[in-house]
């Protein structure tokens, strides 16, 4: 039997289109797992097939509790039926952005404890895609090889696809420059960024903005959109400098609330990443996925290729 062949590809119920995606990248078939709900609200899970000896790879998002829940129950009974190893690869991380908590505040840093909670059902290897933060990579004890995915490359593929003239790219913030630079970089363009202060849990307020976008297409740049306040602003801040239009570009396209209403009221076009759960293209999103970028990963660290 071959590596690949000792294969099986599993996921949580919401990623499981993307992990359909990525094994038709990798020859492999999704093996869905038998699942009930009993009538006190438990929940049922069986392995449909003998995963002992095998290699699983489990794709999972855990942008709620209960698809957090999942995932541990998924790592914690391949350990039980003596999977031979136990890979995760993790498109959107919730609580990601609470990976530190301020002094004497009591706050719990669930993107922390919660990553902790993965860890310690002992997989073999964890990817994420995309992080806020790479704190949670350390959220360890050394034993389990993490890995942070970044989707640059694909974000550049699909910029170019655009056949813009002249653009610059803008993150909405300092904190995210660095990423916006690496995506210049690579596109060959120049980049900027706004002044942003956080005043509240979901409030932010986006100060000035550099002439560099004067008349220049700008797209503003960021690892997700949650209720798109700091977007917005960043688009009005660079049509006040002088852009010509504003494109809104983010992996994680979480659109909670009202987002979603409030940027088909302005008439700005989203481009996204698939790593959210639920998010196709449509008359606000332009999406595109990660599936080809997350088998290549899968390839490299399972020598699936020898």
């Amino acid at each position: 039997m071959t590596r690949r062949d000792n294969i099986i590809l599993l996921a949580n119920g919401p990623a499981a289109p993307l992990a359909e995606k990525i094994g038709r990248e990798l020859g492999l078939e999704l093996t869905r797992m038998v699942t009930r709900r009993f009538a006190d609200g438990e929940f049922y899970h069986a392995f449909p097939c003998d995963v002992s000896g095998r290699d699983l790879v489990i794709v999972a998002t855990t942008e709620n509790d209960g698809a957090h829940q999942e995932l541990i129950d998924l790592i914690a009974g391949s350990r039980y039926w003596n999977a031979l190893s136990v890979n995760v690869v993790i498109p959107y991380l919730g609580y990601s952005t609470m990976e530190r908590a301020k002094p004497e505040s009591g706050e719990i840093p669930k993107g922390i404890t919660r990553t902790r909670q993965i860890f310690r059902t002992r997989p073999n290897y964890v990817a994420f895609v995309d992080l806020h933060s790479e704190a949670v990579l350390h959220a360890h004890s050394g034993e389990i090889r993490t890995r942070h995915v970044w989707t640059e490359s694909a974000a550049a593929d699909k910029i170019r696809s655009l056949a813009l003239a002249d653009y610059v790219l803008v993150s909405p913030d300092y904190g995210f420059s660095k990423r916006v630079a690496r995506l210049a970089g690579i596109l060959g363009c120049p980049h900027t960024a706004a002044n942003k202060d956080r005043y509240d849990v979901d409030r932010t307020i986006v100060g000035q903005l550099s002439s560099a976008v004067r008349g220049r297409v700008a797209i503003i740049c960021d690892d997700m959109i949650r209720t798109g306040g700091s977007m917005l602003q960043t688009v009005d801040r660079c049509y006040e400098a002088g852009a010509v239009d504003v494109l809104v570009m983010a992996t994680h396209l979480v659109l909670a609330g009202d987002a979603r209403n409030r940027f088909l009221e302005r008439g700005i076009r989203i481009i996204g990443a698939d790593t959210y759960p639920g998010r196709e293209s449509d008359d606000l999103l332009d999406v595109y996925s990660v599936a080809p970028l997350i088998a290549r990963e899968l390839e490299h660290y399972l020598r699936l290729a020898e």
